[in-house]
């Protein structure tokens, strides 16, 4: 395979614009182009792009350029754009130089799809792939790792960094994501400054504060923008009267004269539209009719209301292939969606393979199903309908199929197989799979609670996949007409091609002690403070100054109008400022209080009427109150009451920005000295220093969203007397989080409800209800609560009972089941390690822990889809 096969000739990159150019050139001036063509055949550059199959894009020389020259790189490119070529580059400047370097993704998938194209390149022996489950060539001079693996080794002071040179980022923006994005600030801080970043990012509409933040933090950084894509995209709607008739697909946009789409919403789309919402309402049956009134489940207003005909999925598919518009991606924001999608293709009698393709489905699908698991746990997941689908030219692409299918998947549609990939949009976070034409189902999504529309970024993140670079001269997105579908508003999403991103980034109990291992309690804050989430607050700060200044200009102006010669004007207005707050505010207040008893509250309340007779007195008291003029004087008191409010509000918003991160990190040290991780020494009247216990430095060792939960279970010797059956079934409940909210208690616990395991989860749940409570009296969000649904089921696997049985009568599919055991094997894997290293809690823990790990790691759970 040549270098870098999967990248197609483009153009002539910048040199071609100078074409025409050269004829007009006066001998001097090529003679000076010529020296400088071969001061840039001595480059780094230049030879990368000597060795390529096509010319490289000005956007890709100036990032090649910057990061030769050791800058940091940050660049902003859509999908398919060539911009992982600026991450290629790097890795040869570390396998020229001899030095180390990492390349990241947010996901599993992608680090195991990157590790095969780097092998590919350079060959096994020199490339590594690292990612929690699997550990291959580990010390190889690149390696491809999960963003959590590399933090994991920041904080470790790994061995494994020396020599590191570059490190890339791919998917940066994913830092935006709530659960697992602040990762990436914290690589990003933590990094030694020697070390080069490469970002690789969708385009956002804030990706200058994102790069002058990387700048603020890493030192010299360039942005390389580039908004073109290499495919055009040419977007559609797809309509249907009836099922009588065929779709049809209507553009968009208008075209102009010669053929090419504008920026105008077509007016035929919107006319069609109106036409087809007329047929519906003249569909609809009599409100007095029979027929109409509906019976039974669904009846009531919506059987009068008109709705378009939604055109089925069979129906799309079948004319996107007669207009020679696949292969396609399409998703559906469900996985049940999706399986249902292949079902009814497949029901319609719709085949879109060959019976040479067909064969071949069938010789690659075997080939790499071989010896990976056993009869039985294919039967379990239904393999051999799956593999009759894929030899139709169908397939499902979702978080609920086991690696190993998906990864079926994407090998059969990236050698064009497979015509059609019903998908979540999971699919479109970077996994290399173009198509000619994108579905896009519907505009809005259940978020886990409620439907929401799709955001510009979401939808530019799903189109982005149309267009196969060298093979498509045109990328096709389809919006298929729906209940609720309006023109404007995809013309609307599909305009705005960039989005905003921001900082999810929390401190969090393991980042806290990992902190103050390697540094101080003020060092910690202030490493904090380097953190996006605290520049985006600092840079909103900045405007707050601006009011501030500008009501204490305007405060001063009515302090002066309302002078009095008898006293402190400004002193009498804030007595009445604090009279009019506790007569308006305080009764309120303590009404919504709640109060240990009836005499606790009868207490505050006359409390608070003595602090209103004590402040009347002295307004009443006060040298203004018997001024002649005082009534003038309030006139402009009032303003300056008003405006001193207003001063008030925006200060408590600037001072809840400015330092909001750190503040966070302290409660985080306040729970945990109170809970016996961290001890707090003071050194001199102002010094404060935080030092870690013994449980401090165990949970440094827990990475976990639960991580404070397992280590009180650790020292409290909670886990010590559970077998490794019952000790992976307790702790599936840290890992496990149902998809619809409904679990919490399984169907039954191993040795009834009374017994070990029981127990141990009741204890389990009762420290997951402390440790919220402490955040919320610490003012920080509650965790999710623990979920001891699959409990049952993890203890049957680790006992033995083949998948079939796991599965049987479980609202859990295969790949969900998968991925707990890999999250918990995970958990388990830390435990053993880490309890070795803190003598304090030395005991049978840790064995029974490593071979809780191996019980559960077998069969289609021990498969990585790395070979």
């Amino acid at each position: 395979m040549s270098r870098h096969s999967h990248y197609a000739p483009q153009g002539r990159g910048t040199d071609s614009s100078h074409s025409q150019g050269e004829i007009q050139d006066s001998p001097a001036q090529r003679y000076q182009r010529f020296k400088r063509n071969q001061q840039y055949r001595k480059t780094a550059v230049a030879r990368f792009a000597s060795s390529l199959p096509f010319d490289l894009d000005a956007f890709q020389i100036q990032a090649c350029e910057a990061l030769e020259s050791g800058d940091n790189v940050l660049v902003a490119a859509p999908t398919g754009a060539g911009k992982t070529v600026v991450a290629d580059f790097a890795m040869y400047l570390a396998h020229e130089h001899h030095v180390k370097a990492f390349y990241t993704t947010p996901i599993k998938a992608l680090s195991n799809q990157k590790y095969h194209d780097l092998s590919a390149i350079y060959g096994a022996e020199h490339v590594g792939l690292l990612t929690g489950d699997t550990s291959i060539n580990s010390e190889a001079d690149i390696v491809v790792m999960t963003t959590e693996v590399l933090r994991n080794m920041l904080y470790e002071h790994s061995n494994t960094l020396l020599a590191l040179q570059y490190v890339i980022l791919d998917e940066v923006h994913y830092l935006a994501d709530r659960f697992r994005g602040p990762v990436w600030e914290e690589v990003i801080i933590h990094l030694p400054q020697s070390v080069r970043i490469v970002g690789l990012s969708a385009t956002v509409s804030n990706v200058e504060d994102f790069s002058a933040w990387i700048s603020s933090v890493r030192g010299s950084t360039r942005l390389i923008v580039s908004e073109h894509r290499p495919v055009p995209l040419e977007q559609h709607v797809m309509v249907q009267a009836n099922e009588r008739t065929e779709p049809e697909l209507i553009d968009l946009y208008r075209r102009d004269s010669d053929g090419e789409a504008t920026t105008r919403l077509n007016p035929q789309l919107a006319r069609r539209i109106d036409q087809l919402e007329h047929q519906a309402v003249r569909r609809r049956p009599p409100r007095g009719s029979r027929k109409g009134r509906g019976f039974g489940r669904g009846a009531g207003r919506s059987q009068y209301e008109a709705e378009r005909f939604t055109p089925r999925r069979a129906a799309v598919i079948d004319e996107l292939n007669f207009l020679g518009m696949l292969p396609g991606i399409y998703f559906i924001f469900s996985r049940n969606g999706c399986d249902q999608a292949v079902e009814q293709c497949i029901n319609a009698g719709l085949e879109l393979t060959t019976d040479d393709e067909a064969m071949r489905i069938r010789e690659i699908v075997d080939e790499m199903v071989e010896g990976q698991m056993s009869r039985d746990d294919l039967k379990a997941l239904r393999f051999s309908r799956f593999r009759f689908a894929l030899e139709e030219g169908f397939a499902s692409h979702h978080a609920g199929m086991i690696a190993l299918f998906r990864q079926i998947v994407e090998r059969l549609f990236e050698e064009g197989l497979v015509k059609v990939v019903f998908a979540t949009e999971t699919l479109a976070l970077g996994i290399n799979m173009p198509a000619r034409s994108v579905i896009v189902e519907k505009l809005e999504k259940y978020d886990g609670t409620g439907h929401v529309m799709l955001t510009p970024g979401e939808f530019t993140q799903l189109t982005g996949r149309a267009g196969r670079r060298g093979i498509d001269t045109i990328g096709h997105a389809v919006i298929v007409d729906h209940k609720g579908f309006v023109p404007a508003t995809a013309a609307a999403l599909s305009s705005k091609r960039v989005y905003p991103l921001h900082s999810s980034f929390k401190p969090t109990f393991n980042m806290a002690v990992n902190l103050l291992y390697s540094s101080s309690y003020e060092t910690a804050r202030k490493t904090l403070d380097q953190s996006f989430a605290q520049w985006e607050a600092n840079e909103s700060a900045w405007q707050l100054e601006s009011e501030i200044h500008t009501l204490e200009h305007a405060l001063e102006g009515y302090e002066q109008a309302a002078y009095c010669d008898r006293g402190d004007f400004t002193q009498f207005m804030l007595l009445r400022m604090k009279l009019s707050d506790l007569q308006k505010n305080g009764r309120r207040e303590l009404k919504h209080r709640s109060f240990p008893s009836q005499e606790a509250r009868s207490e505050a309340f006359h409390d608070l009427d003595r602090q209103i007779a004590e402040v009347k007195w002295e307004q009443q008291h006060h040298p203004c109150a018997s001024c002649p003029d005082v009534q003038e004087h309030l006139r402009w008191g009032h303003r300056w009451m008003r405006e001193r409010r207003e001063l008030d509000r925006v200060q408590r918003r600037y001072d809840s920005r400015t330092g909001s991160v750190a503040r966070q990190f302290d409660r985080i040290c306040d729970i945990l000295v109170e809970l016996g991780y961290l001890e707090r020494h003071q050194n001199g009247q102002e010094q404060t220093s935080l030092e870690l216990t013994a449980g401090g430095r165990l949970l440094r060792q827990l990475y976990s969203e639960q991580d404070l939960v397992l280590a009180q279970a650790i020292r409290t010797g909670l886990l010590d007397t559970l077998t490794p059956q019952q000790l992976a079934a307790a702790l599936s409940g840290l890992v496990y989080e149902s998809r619809r909210g409904e679990g919490g208690e399984p169907r039954r616990y191993p040795g009834g409800s009374t017994g070990p395991v029981a127990h141990v989860c009741s204890q389990l749940r009762a420290m997951s209800m402390r440790i919220n409570a402490l955040r919320e009296d610490y003012g920080l969000e509650r965790l999710p609560d623990v979920d001891f649904g699959i409990v049952d089921a993890v203890y049957a696997w680790a006992d033995g009972e083949p998948l079939a049985v796991i599965l049987h009568d479980m609202d859990l599919t295969g790949g969900d089941f998968v991925r707990n055991m890999k999250r918990l094997a995970d958990m388990l894997q830390q435990i053993a390690s880490a309890l070795p290293g803190v003598p304090e809690y030395e005991g049978p823990l840790s064995v029974h822990a490593r071979a809780a790990q191996l019980m559960i790691n077998r069969g289609v759970v021990a498969y990585s889809g790395v070979d």
